[in-house]
């Protein structure tokens, strides 16, 4: 259904301006608190595999803690060599103060 939502954390569990890793099954996600609101993606570089929560985060940019390459979390767009794709972002809503993501639709 393309109104299907999934819960994952409460806003009030995330750091703001940081990055934070949650288990979705077997699925690790890295959900961003950015000063412009909450951001998802797939936790793992498609570049190398790394935790993307292990990087750093600047404003609207995380690094990969393994070779550097940064990605803008709005969008999943690369925005540093050597990630040259862009990571698997999610659409989110924040309902009754919890983070929510739409998987499919």
């Amino acid at each position: 259904m393309a109104d299907d939502w999934t819960d994952l954390i409460g806003v009030a569990d995330l750091t703001t301006g940081w990055v934070t890793r949650v288990d979705l099954g077997a699925r690790p996600l890295a959900v961003y608190h950015t000063p412009t609101g909450i951001y998802v993606s797939l936790a793992l570089c498609n570049h190398g595999g790394a935790d993307l929560c292990d990087g750093y985060m600047d404003g609207h940019l995380i690094e990969c803690p393994l070779h550097q390459g940064a990605f803008d979390v709005r969008t999943g767009a690369p925005i540093g060599a050597p990630a040259t794709r862009a990571m698997k972002t999610f659409p989110v809503r924040i309902e009754n103060g919890r983070v929510q993501i739409r998987l499919k639709g």
